[in-house]
């Protein structure tokens, strides 16, 4: 891992669980369209896979 990721929020948070919220927040987006370049690690990847139907990962 220890990589950088391209993370991309593609659908809306509105109506999903409260932690699912706080790991679309933890990660930083803020608004559908919006993304982020984070570090590969363990606990990214956890929150990645929490909201995974919410989020795009690509390589950056």
């Amino acid at each position: 891992m220890s990589g950088k990721i391209k993370v991309t929020q593609k659908r809306s948070t509105a109506g999903q669980l409260k932690n699912i919220q706080a790991s679309v927040r933890g990660l930083g987006l803020r608004r559908i369209g919006h993304s982020v370049v984070v570090l590969d690690t363990a606990p990214i990847r956890g929150m990645i896979n929490k909201a995974s139907h919410l989020l795009a990962v690509e390589k950056a």
